[in-house]
Order: C-alpha cells, then sequence, then structure tokens
C-alpha cells in the first residue's frame, strides 16, 4: 500500500514501513523499519529541512519529485532514483517473481533491501542498488589505510579503528551523493555489479541522496544538511610543534623558546599523553609540570597556544574510577574482565554517548586545564581503539557497539565542543583521532592516527586526507614524518622527512609529530613516567640541510596566510574542502578523474608531492580549463598536458593556476 503524509510518499508491505521524504534541495531521505514504529534519531541529518515535494500516485505504484531528484517506488516495493532528464542514478538490486511485469524478473530471490532478524533481537540490514555504469566512480567514505582514491571495487568495513575513520558518504561521478546515516558497524561494497551496505545490527535503514550537476555542488548540499566546520582560528594557519613526548615542563618550555629565539614561526606546542598521574585523572602530573599556569602564560607571550592531549581511558586504579563505575559513565563489556585497552594500564573507555558522561569529562578538564588557559585539545584513542576489536563485546549507553558504535567519535569531539562553546569560546578547533559524519560541526580537525613512517605510507595519507574532504570532513592533518619509527640521524629518513614536510605545507594544518628513534631514557618513576619518550623531532634535530628546508616552509607557510584563511572561510561556510581533488576543481577533463597522486590546495595551486625515495623528478597531470606557473621556476604551461617537473630534494612542486581563480 501506498499513500502519502504531509511531506512523505509512504510504503507499507506486510511487516515493512518506508518513508521517502524531500531532505533539502534536490535531495531525499529513505527510511525503512519493520519496527512497530519508525525510529525517530536523526543521526548526522540534524540541520531541520523544510523542503516541499510533488507526490504523486497512480497504478504503478507512487512518485516523489525535489527538484532535479525525482524516487519512484512500485506496488511491490522496488525504489528507483532518477535525474528530471529521465536518466537513473540508483535503481535497487531486487530478483524475485513478486512482480512478472519487471523485465528483471527472476527466480533468485535476492531482496533489495533485506532485514535479516536476529533471534530475539534487531536486524542484520542489507541494502543493495544496481551499478548503473560500468565506468562509474566513486569517492569519499572517510579514511582508509589504502592507496585507491577512487573507491569503486573497494569492500570497505564501516567501522573505526586507530588510523582507520568511516565516514559514510559518497560522491559519484555520475553526479550524486550518498549518505549511509547509520553508526552500526557494518560493511559496504562498491562493486561493478553491485553496490551494498550492511549494518550487522539494526532497526533502520536510513540513507540520505542528492544530485547535482558538479562535486562542488554535491558537497554544499551535503554540508547544508550534516554542517559545516566553525571558522578556523588564527593558531591554525600556521606551524604546530609535536613529538612523543615532552616529559617535562621544562623540556617543552626550552623547546618554545628556541623557536622564539630562533625568529621562527611556531603558533602552536603540544603536551602530549602521559603527562597525567593515571589515565582518567585528567590533569597535569604536578611532579613533571610544576606550574602549568606560569608555563601557559610564558608561551602565550611568546605568541604560542598550548595543546594538550586527552585520552577517555579511564585506568581502573585512578582517583575516578571508583565514581564513574558507580554512576554509569563507564563503556561495558558483556563478557569477560571489564577493560577495552590495556596500554600503560588496564583501562576501559568513558562512554560519551551518555551525557551525564560528557558532562562530568568536561567539568573534570574545564577545572584542571580550561581554568589554566588551555584552549586547544588533543582528542586521541577517539575511535575509541580497543586491544581487541570484538564489536559484540562492547556496549554504551545508546546501545550495543554493534548498533551504533560508530557515533562515540563525534559524541568525544560533542564534549569538548558544547564545553567551550558553553565558556564563550568561538572559532573551536580540537585535533581528533577519528570522525564520523556530522563530526565537522564540531570543531573536529582529523589526523590520521599512528601511521608508519615510509614513502607508501606518505601515499596513503594523500588518498585518505582528498577522500576525508570529500566525505564532508575538510579539516584534516598527518603527522609529517609518519608516527611509528625514523631515526632523524638516519639519511634515508631525513629525506623521508622532507619530502613529508614540504607536502605538510600544503595540507589544511601543518603540525609535527612522530614517535622517533632511539627511544629515550625515563623521566621519573611515578606517574605517566613509565610511558617514555621517542628521540628529539624538532625542526633543527635533522642536520642542518634539512634545517634550512624546514625553515623555508614553514616561511613559506607563513606567506599564504591571507589565502588560508580564505579556505578555511570556504570549509566554515559551504562545506568546501581545502585539499581537493583535481576533478573538485575540473569536473569536465575527464583526465582530472583519473590523477590520484596530486590535488588542489584550494583552488589556486596545484600540488604534486614526491612519494618516492631517490626522485628528483616527477610526472605532473597539469588539467584543461587554466594556464599553469610552475612556483619554483616561473615556467608557464597551457593545461591538459602532462609535463615532467623538477624536484630535487628542497623543492615539492607546485602550480598556480593562472585563470579567473588565480
Amino acid at each position: 500500500m501506498i499513500t502519502r503524509s504531509d511531506n512523505k510518499l509512504i510504503y507499507r508491505y506486510d511487516s515493512e514501513m518506508l518513508w521517502i521524504e524531500a531532505w533539502g534541495e534536490n535531495a531525499v531521505r529513505i527510511r525503512a523499519t519493520k519496527c512497530a514504529k519508525m525510529p525517530d534519531e536523526d543521526w548526522a541529518l540534524t540541520i531541520p529541512q523544510n523542503s516541499k515535494a510533488v507526490i504523486e500516485n497512480d497504478a504503478e505504484g507512487g512518485v516523489l519529485k525535489n527538484g532535479e531528484i525525482i524516487v519512484r517506488i512500485t506496488q511491490t516495493g522496488k525504489i528507483s532514483i532518477n535525474r528530471s532528464n529521465g536518466k537513473t542514478v540508483l535503481e535497487e538490486y531486487w530478483r524475485n517473481r513478486r512482480d512478472i511485469r519487471d523485465s528483471k524478473c527472476s527466480a533468485i530471490e535476492v531482496e533489495g533491501r533485506e532485514f535479516k532478524p536476529h533471534p530475539g533481537g534487531n536486524y542484520h540490514l542489507t541494502v543493495r542498488w544496481e551499478s548503473p555504469d560500468k565506468e562509474e566512480k566513486i569517492y569519499g567514505m572517510g579514511q582508509y589505510q589504502q592507496d585507491f582514491l577512487n573507491l569503486k571495487g573497494c569492500d570497505l568495513e564501516l567501522a573505526h579503528r586507530n588510523s582507520q575513520a568511516s565516514v559514510p558518504f559518497a560522491i559519484s561521478s555520475l553526479g550524486y551523493g550518498l549518505l549511509w546515516n547509520n553508526p552500526a558497524i557494518g560493511r559496504c561494497v562498491f562493486g561493478r555489479n553491485i553496490t551494498s551496505f550492511e549494518a550487522y545490527s539494526t532497526d533502520i535503514m536510513d540513507y540520505w541522496i542528492v544530485v547535482g550537476d558538479t562535486p562542488a555542488q554535491i558537497e554544499e548540499a551535503y554540508a547544508k544538511v550534516t554542517g559545516t566546520v566553525p571558522m578556523m582560528p588564527e593558531y591554525g594557519l600556521g606551524f604546530w610543534q609535536c613529538k612523543l613526548r615532552y616529559q617535562t615542563q621544562e623540556e617543552l618550555l626550552d623547546v618554545a623558546r628556541r623557536y622564539k629565539r630562533e625568529n621562527i614561526p611556531l603558533d602552536v606546542i603540544v603536551v602530549d599523553f602521559f603527562h597525567w598521574p593515571r589515565q582518567g585523572e585528567w590533569k597535569f602530573d604536578p611532579v613533571y609540570w610544576h606550574d602549568p599556569k606560569a608555563m601557559i602564560d610564558e608561551l602565550e607571550s611568546m605568541g604560542i597556544k598550548l595543546m594538550v592531549s586527552i585520552w577517555p581511558t579511564v585506568d581502573r586504579e585512578s582517583e575516578n574510577y571508583k565514581y564513574m563505575l558507580e554512576n554509569g559513565f563507564l563503556v561495558r563489556t558483556e563478557r569477560g574482565f571489564r577493560v577495552g585497552l590495556n596500554f600503560e594500564g588496564a583501562t576501559i573507555h568513558i562512554d560519551v554517548t551518555n551525557p551525564e558522561a560528557r558532562r562530568y569529562l568536561w567539568d573534570t578538564v574545564l577545572k584542571n586545564y580550561y581554568e589554566l588557559g588551555v584552549r586547544i585539545f588533543w582528542l586521541d584513542e577517539a575511535e575509541p581503539e580497543y586491544s581487541v576489536y570484538d564489536f559484540d563485546n562492547y556496549r554504551y549507553y545508546l546501545g550495543p557497539d554493534l548498533m551504533i558504535g560508530n557515533i562515540y567519535p563525534v559524541d568525544y569531539a560533542r564534549t569538548f565542543y558544547e564545553g567551550m562553546k558553553e565558556m564563550g569560546q568561538e572559532n573551536i578547533v580540537n585535533l581528533i583521532r577519528c570522525a564520523w559524519a556530522g563530526s565537522q560541526r564540531f570543531g573536529a580537525l582529523v589526523w590520521s592516527g599512528d601511521i608508519a613512517s615510509s614513502f607508501e605510507s606518505m601515499k596513503n595519507q594523500l588518498v585518505a586526507g582528498l577522500n576525508m574532504g570529500l566525505a564532508g570532513i575538510p579539516w584534516w592533518t598527518t603527522d609529517i614524518g609518519g608516527f611509528h619509527g625514523g631515526d632523524p640521524n638516519d639519511p634515508a629518513f631525513r629525506e623521508l622527512f622532507v619530502r613529508w614536510f614540504e607536502w605538510g605545507t600544503f595540507c589544511p594544518v601543518m603540525r609535527l609529530h612522530g614517535d622517533r628513534e632511539p627511544r629515550q631514557p625515563q623521566v621519573g618513576t611515578t606517574g605517566g613516567a613509565t610511558c617514555r619518550s621517542g628521540a628529539a623531532n624538532e625542526i633543527w634535530s635533522y642536520g642542518e640541510e634539512v634545517y634550512e628546508i624546514c625553515r623555508q616552509y614553514i616561511d613559506l607557510r607563513e606567506s599564504m596566510r591571507d589565502y588560508i584563511r580564505d579556505l578555511m572561510n570556504e570549509a566554515h561556510e559551504k562545506g568546501t574542502p581545502v585539499m581537493r581533488t583535481l576533478f573538485y576543481e575540473f569536473p569536465d577533463d575527464k583526465k582530472a578523474w583519473e590523477a590520484e597522486d596530486e590535488y588542489m590546495f584550494g583552488g589556486k595551486y596545484l600540488v604534486a608531492p614526491v612519494f618516492e625515495a631517490g626522485v628528483t623528478n616527477r610526472q605532473v597531470y597539469l588539467p584543461k580549463g587554466a594556464g599553469w606557473k610552475n612556483r619554483d621556476n616561473e615556467t608557464v604551461y597551457e593545461g591538459g598536458c602532462t609535463i615532467t617537473a623538477q624536484a630535487p630534494l628542497k623543492v615539492i612542486p607546485v602550480f598556480e593556476r593562472l585563470d579567473e581563480k588565480s
């Protein structure tokens, strides 16, 4: 049965209820359930929409029209999504005998929407669509440690892990964007024949789809329904210094003073993890940080902001564990010892899906950090990270991990954003290790996690950053030089470090970090001192040649402040990625859709990082529709050609666009 109610097209058959409704310009939201009533969570779709649709019924079924998008549902329940010009965007994959008028009627018996019941519980949901075009390309979906920019043919886990962030918004080369609006653990396959999304434990199918003529139109429509980042504050535009880890207040201040003494611009310096007595106490250990207020004041006098690492892990021996346990503020385990991560202590994570737990965490941070002057937080372990990723073993305030687990990093970022907003702070940015759809509106600056220090890993990060931007997360960065390993005295690592540092200049945030070798002697015997530090990781730690190159690129970053500020304003106002694929700026150039190892930094600069050791030149494609000037030697080229760009160690190939956007 097909009916309409207000702005919805409603379909019912047996136990299934399905809603189709206009949701933003040229977009629809489609929900289905086999529960007694439709679940009411909006998840990422938190911005109210007042779109008016044209809804019609006929003998074949029902039709909803909203601008350029048209959704049809047959009397037997099959959904097809089309553009107003008649072109099919997506069509559910059904193979059954229910409608002999369908040319695809078959005895195979496969459902396009399969709610497979769990005994005594909810459903394992699978949704299947026909792949409309063999040449289709898919982008977005968040951050995966692989070298595929085009995700067509990929099998993706819809789950978070350290360095993996599932942000389930995809953009198609066929002119549509799709948000899988379900935080359940699951799987997505962009096959040549079928595209499928799965939720392993859920009550609802919920997705949003939009059509547009360009990737920019699609991206901006998505931002209107899920939100945009705040305006990046001024200290987000320059250079950030970090390492694993400054072990004492005096060590950190010595580094900051040297940057100041040598007249090297520095916007942010970081106190990394285990500056606390125990995990879950969220305060400076007075043994090693004897006067943090004086430290923050001195940094402020030098024009440097302090960022402080926060972990959501709570040690069973911490002073807050008993209170948090009694009040239900901790993630639960379904079986076994209540431990989620065993690192420097047996810990379980705070349950930030619980609003009372969020309030408790912020109140503790407010007293121990914010009131001292800390205005930037590093929200580590945000997936959250587990020693064993048995997603069926964890339960949150909002429900089982399998059912809602991917929402955790959103609520983690929300904890700090809302607390800081409450204190009157504007332009909020916090570094975080994971994200899901909607994280951007809570000031989430995502970095790509604990990645390897290698050229292969560096190349993977470019793909990750570009797809994160297309998934609606424009604030993104990496650990310059990679996180795991790397000896500053090793010539091979110095080369990698330089190449990564040059590329970091053209990332949304330029941040140096890493766990360098060899490990340093332990300072002290109490509190977090058992977590030893890595080797020095300042720009002078790599020898005179590297030091001079780094100074050059920090100065270059400073010279681009006005330009980067404009890019951040675009991200804030429209959701525009700061790092952009070539096709984002040049959608009519077919070759721009093939380029996977170069990108646009805003609309003006094409950047082509060097991803191999020993290489001093590389091939660069310059898109059609503009002229291009080499930033290094000022040679001018016509667009639509591939050139060999010279790239000695001190040069990253960068080309300035010569047209109305330049």
